[in-house]
């Protein structure tokens, strides 16, 4: 089998590649190592933790977190048309103008906010019109205009008389303050890079989409990748491309695929017997998650069911715990049911919780291969609150969800604060309460990190040092996270990718299209 393109993963970023190039007029095979996304929890909103463990989640485990009370954490990753793009939140969060500016000053050039603004908007269909912020007639509906439920309404009300702004939409001139979440939902069900990207083009006899197929190790002449070995129903075959492959398998697996490939630090190579075909140290390297922790309450009366067609989280804000920041370092969530860890928590079934959110972490860590076995899953080791600073601004998150939890629009909700609960009272309590309680915010990135430095795996044009033929694009290009949920940003790293492969090839695609 051979094609124009092979794109590594169904993912957001990898369907909308594979759907840019379709349509500039390229032949495109999609590689997904999952199967179809035909799971009713997938496309009903409010399901998504259903699928977690299940056929669709790669169920990844980190190494135990020291700075963690020792706990391995979990990190659902979706293997399915959709990739993580099917189990995710549906929140539309792009990040922060300072985001991107900083990446391009940090050797990204191309990747300022005014750069990546047209890329944000050509994905775009939003249901409040078109502006200088938002696209509208792009295959994404984002859905802004919608009534929320009551206890969402009451928290985004607590959260404005403890002192934040109102804030209509952060995704526009500015992020901070707290409001209603964009939501990636189209009529009542999910809005995957599948489904909005894909789907629509599976009858185009140009585009092939193979299920069940695990990316076994790339391809290469030389230094030139030329195409994919995948394994299908127990048997190896060989996807050629005949212009480029390119990796979309997410900040796990873009790396893991690098690395089985001989594409990464030579010792660490050479220690699990793969041969070096480039030896590039930063693979795998700069592995970072964003946090959350949970204030959980007692309801003080029953939580009406969610609205039909949405889920259960639509309230969000963004806030900076101190001074000179250059973007939120915070963002709280709200859910409207009681995220009792099963472990160790408890408490009555009618409940809600806000999370403490950690948006900018410093504890960087990294990826590496147990063995040349490619079915044995990588090891990572994210090194998760490391840094004192993170365990002190997640504190200070957690502090901040407590505080609004106390506020007159929300104590006809609230019975009672559960977790961390009364006895949690000092500081020094609370921030054991955070290393035992801190979870994934499901948001990985970096492990293949855009930039110029020796540490740098991908150019600003998403090429992989040292090779031809071959690019990455995905949340593992960031070479720090955004200010925000990272599936917005991947779908922009896709367009992006899209039109540096078509620019390259001498096919233009207009950003604004």
């Amino acid at each position: 089998m051979s094609s124009d393109y092979v794109v590594v993963g169904a993912g957001s970023a990898g369907s909308v590649v594979a759907r840019r190039l379709l349509d500039a007029g390229a032949t495109v095979t999609l590689l997904e190592a999952g199967g179809a996304d035909v799971l009713p929890a997938i496309h009903e909103p409010g399901r998504a933790h259903e699928l977690w463990f299940s056929e669709v989640d790669w169920g990844y485990m980190t190494e135990p977190q020291q700075a963690c009370a020792g706990r391995q954490l979990h990190w659902p990753r979706g293997k399915v048309l959709g990739g993580s793009g099917a189990l995710n939140g549906m929140i539309y969060v792009r990040g922060n103008r300072a985001d991107y500016d900083a990446w391009s000053m940090l050797g990204c050039p191309g990747w300022s906010y005014e750069d990546v603004l047209p890329y944000f908007k050509r994905s775009e269909d939003f249901d409040a019109g078109e502006s200088e912020y938002h696209g509208t007639g792009g295959p994404l509906r984002v859905i802004s205009q919608y009534d929320p439920h009551p206890l969402t309404r009451a928290m985004v009300d607590a959260s404005v008389e403890s002192g934040l702004a109102f804030n209509a939409d952060c995704n526009a001139a500015e992020q901070d303050g707290v409001g209603f979440c964009h939501l990636t939902i189209r009529d009542g069900r999910r809005e995957s890079g599948a489904s909005a990207f894909v789907t629509p083009a599976s009858g185009d006899p140009r585009l092939t989409v193979v299920l069940n197929a695990a990316a076994r190790r790339l391809c290469f002449d030389g230094t030139r990748c030329t195409g994919v070995e995948v394994e299908r129903d127990g048997r190896s075959e060989t996807i050629e491309a005949g212009v480029e492959v390119v990796v979309c398998g997410g900040a796990i697996g873009s790396p893991e695929l690098l690395l089985r490939s001989g594409v990464g630090p030579a010792d660490a190579l050479l220690d699990v017997g793969i041969g070096v075909r480039c030896d590039l140290p930063g693979v795998g390297e700069n592995l970072h998650d964003h946090l959350l922790s949970p204030v959980i309450a007692a309801a003080a009366r029953p939580v009406p069911e969610c609205l039909p067609g949405l889920q259960q989280l639509h309230m969000q804000l963004f806030w900076r715990s101190r001074g000179g920041l250059a973007a939120p370092d915070t963002q709280p969530i709200g859910f409207h049911v009681p995220m009792y860890d099963p472990a160790w928590m408890d408490g009555p079934a009618d409940g809600f919780t806000l999370m403490g959110g950690l948006i900018r972490p410093a504890s960087r860590g990294r990826l590496w291969l147990r063995s040349d076995d490619p079915a044995e899953p990588p090891a990572m080791d994210p090194r998760t609150l490391s840094r004192a600073v993170d365990l002190e601004t997640l504190t200070d998150s957690v502090e901040m969800c407590r505080e609004i939890l106390r506020q007159p629009a929300l104590a006809e909700w609230t019975d009672r604060e559960l977790y961390p609960g009364p006895r949690v009272r000092t500081r020094d309590e609370l921030r054991d309460y955070v290393r035992r309680t801190a979870i994934t915010y499901h948001h990985q990135v970096g492990t293949c990190r855009m930039g110029a430095g020796d540490d740098a795996v991908v150019d600003a044009d998403l090429r992989v040092h040292g090779v031809e033929g071959l690019r990455v694009a995905d949340a593992s290009v960031m070479p720090f996270v955004t200010s925000g949920n990272t599936n917005a940003p991947s779908l922009m790293i896709g367009e992006k990718a899209a039109a540096a492969i078509l620019a390259a090839a001498g096919t233009e695609i207009s950003a604004s299209a």
